[in-house]
């Protein structure tokens, strides 16, 4: 039994919640590994469960995705070895830690030329681009679509990586930094859509033909603007609510647009088994390995700093994505 720390909370509520907490790491039991974190992934999925959106048991440690090298392996543990370096961004919860015990069910071998901050910042939502854009629906070559917040973690890897595909991209940003950063990430577009109309501006682009899908992290601010940018029978993906919660929306509005689609997804239902994760993370780290993809690891802080990062995360502080270093 060792004493390591670990960033955690006993009650939801603001950046202010979150303490660096002494905690016992033990040996790891039969079917685990103990992991030393060398880096830990930061993302808007964590604010969502410090803030109580997506309710869990308290006290708890937080934080999805992280890279480090096994310490220690329990008896029957096969697939990894001591010394391996491995990264994960489907939890369980608890990455912000400077080590824990864990299955490696969600543990991936990082390949020889990604370091481990690249591979703590690319996992979670890296693998997110992945299923939202080659298998909830595989974009083609030729295919215009909008992705908002594209200036974020996730906005910046899909911009790139739909490029990579052939796409043509439109990006919604809130500043003229944020456009030129998304612009030189392979968006083909860009729209400042708190002084734009963005519905407006997609149906300008597209000669009011609209988009086949729209990807939508944010939420509440763009949710209705959003189908009234798809194309008959268009997909509409919302992933995220960074400003706050879609509103209801009754299935006739779906029909009344264009027999539209609507879907709520998670990366979780698109790693569920074994198979599915190492074929997307081998996706993954192919765009990246051969420079089609870049992750721009654009901030750090010290993980006792969880906080801090976090409230610069929600006032829109940062660009691209954020590590935590134990």
């Amino acid at each position: 039994m060792s004493t390591v720390h670990a960033i955690r909370f006993h009650e939801t509520g603001g950046p202010e919640v979150l303490r660096w907490e002494a905690v016992e790491v033990g040996d790891p039991g039969p079917g685990q590994v103990r992991v030393r974190h060398t880096a830990v992934g930061l993302n808007f999925l964590d604010t969502y469960h410090r803030s109580g959106l997506y309710p869990m048991p308290l006290p708890s440690g937080i934080g999805m995705e992280g890279a480090g090298v096994i310490e220690a392996v329990g008896e029957g543990v096969t697939e990894l070895a001591v010394g391996d370096r491995v990264a994960y961004g489907t939890g369980p919860i608890g990455s912000y830690s400077e080590a824990r015990v864990m299955a490696p069910g969600s543990l991936v071998r990082i390949p020889d030329g990604i370091d481990d901050p690249t591979a703590a910042a690319m996992m979670l939502q890296g693998l997110t681009v992945q299923y939202l854009i080659r298998r909830l629906f595989p974009v083609e070559p030729g295919m215009t679509v909008l992705f908002h917040a594209a200036a974020g973690g996730v906005g910046l890897i899909a911009c790139q990586w739909l490029k990579h595909i052939g796409a043509t991209v439109i990006g919604t940003v809130g500043s003229p930094e944020k456009a030129e950063l998304a612009k030189a990430n392979g968006c083909d577009h860009t729209i400042l859509y708190r002084d734009e109309d963005f519905v407006a501006r997609v149906k300008e682009i597209t000669g009011g033909a609209g988009v086949p899908v729209v990807y939508d992290g944010v939420g509440k601010d763009v949710f209705e603007g959003s189908l009234d940018c798809l194309a008959r029978r268009g997909m509409m993906v919302t992933y995220g609510n960074a400003s706050g919660p879609v509103p209801a929306i009754s299935p006739l509005t779906l029909n009344a647009k264009g027999s539209l689609f609507l879907t709520r997804p998670k990366l979780m239902d698109y790693t569920a088994t074994r198979a599915e994760l190492v074929a997307a993370a081998e996706d993954l780290f192919g765009v990246v390995a051969s420079g089609a993809v870049q992750i721009a690891v654009n901030q750090t802080y010290p993980l006792k700093e969880a906080a801090q990062a976090q409230r610069d995360l929600e006032g829109r502080k940062t660009t691209g994505s954020t590590v935590l270093l134990p």
